[in-house]
């Protein structure tokens, strides 16, 4: 019965120093652990456009995807940050009676084939291969920074396919097919390998929205310009051209875009209800299931606009010395809503708050205090639980040593 006493007694500030780190770890604000959940940020956008057709009586597919890029271009994406994949055989096609230039309406007032056009992908080297290769990332050594799709996981993607398609198909080149499977595990590996927040896919073909049936990654918003067994037309014919040069479903898209610009709030809804099923002679679909967000609450601008890279910020910066007095605005970047989308936050005074520091550590004095604010400032800094793990690592083997000194 002595000895166990002994023991009981040798081990009492073993229990006591447990008990000591189970009252930190406690003491740990629970924003350390919640920040790990909370959603990524929206940061920026991205355009990935595909023209999957050759040939000169494919001259719409080709107006299509440039006039989709003019429009993201217009509304503040950066050519770095837009994919373009084109068969680009149309501008200097020997029966093109406009050489260089491309046109999506009769009337001939906008050459989509400017100066200012960059073309990632051309000609043969628009494949199915080297099209998941660009949505997963898996590009060989050789292949150079402008041609990759360089996103992250507050990235918002536009993903736009336009050519010829079937049940659950796209053609490619008249040479081979994108089957739904495929499109679907290029997409669960984007989300896998976090490449994404959220991505917008767009397809104007034929039968289209059976090319969505197999999605089933989060995040993932769908929009064809068909159902199934229904066929996607072209607008009008220009008889000086000799073949139609704009689908409808894209057309009534670009009349959409033509009336916004970049600081525009009109929503996806809006987008989405502009299509009239007997202008389009085909029924545009849409699949919401894997998205969380509604649709009145996003704006178009998130998934064909550009988006600022800004900080934001809870307090002023401290880094203003006294003498600065002015109140310092930071604007909050364009993000998932459209309420958010000029938000500003005022701070306060900078010698106001340097003054109220200074009280403050005036009226800590004692050095436990002190100490134990240190602590607990560092603890609240810590933003995911890989940092407490690391701790815990750090404090296990002083506790071993000391626990183990004692029992001698």
């Amino acid at each position: 019965m002595q000895f166990k006493m002994e023991n009981l007694s040798k081990s009492t500030p073993l229990l006591s120093i447990l008990i000591l780190v189970l009252c930190l770890c406690n003491a740990i604000p629970s924003t350390a652990f919640d920040s790990a959940s909370t959603s990524t940020m929206h940061t920026n956008n991205w355009a990935v456009l595909v023209c999957t057709s050759r040939f000169w009586f494919n001259y719409r597919h080709m107006a299509n995807t440039l006039s989709l890029y003019r429009t993201v271009k217009r509304l503040g994406i950066p050519d770095e940050r837009i994919i373009l994949m084109l068969a680009d055989d149309m501008a200097c096609n020997a029966r093109n009676k406009y050489p260089a230039q491309v046109f999506n309406n009769e009337n001939h007032r906008l050459n989509l084939y400017g100066d200012n056009v960059e073309v990632d992908y051309r000609g043969y080297e628009v494949t199915v291969e080297n099209f998941l290769r660009v949505l997963t990332g898996r590009h060989e050594t050789a292949v150079p920074r402008s041609k990759r799709l360089l996103s992250d996981e507050g990235s918002h993607i536009l993903l736009y396919m336009t050519g010829h398609g079937g049940d659950e198909f796209l053609k490619f080149q008249d040479s081979e097919e994108l089957q739904s499977h495929d499109l679907a595990d290029a997409v669960k590996q984007m989300k896998e390998k976090r490449r994404f927040k959220e991505l917008l896919i767009m397809v104007d073909t034929c039968q289209a929205a059976t090319l969505f049936s197999q999605l089933q990654s989060p995040g993932v918003l769908a929009i064809g310009s068909s159902k199934k067994a229904e066929n996607s037309y072209s607008h009008h014919l220009d008889s000086d051209v000799g073949v139609s040069v704009v689908d409808r479903f894209t057309f009534y898209t670009l009349a959409f875009f033509e009336r916004l610009n970049m600081y525009d709030n009109a929503s996806l809804s809006s987008l989405f209800n502009s299509y009239n099923p007997n202008m389009l002679m085909s029924t545009a679909y849409y699949r919401t299931d894997l998205y969380q967000r509604q649709l009145e609450e996003v704006p178009v601008t998130n998934f064909f606009g550009s988006v600022m890279e800004t900080i934001l910020t809870d307090s002023p910066y401290q880094a203003f010395s006294g003498r600065y007095s002015s109140k310092s605005k930071i604007e909050k970047p364009l993000d998932q809503t459209s309420r958010e989308k000029q938000r500003t936050l005022e701070s306060a005074d900078v010698p106001q708050e340097s003054s109220d520091s200074n009280m403050g550590n005036e009226q800590v004095s004692c050095p436990f205090t002190r100490t134990w604010n240190t602590i607990r400032g560092r603890m609240e800094k810590m933003k995911d639980i890989d940092c407490l793990v690391n701790y815990g690592l750090i404090l296990m083997p002083p506790i071993v040593a000391f626990s183990s000194w004692l029992s001698r």
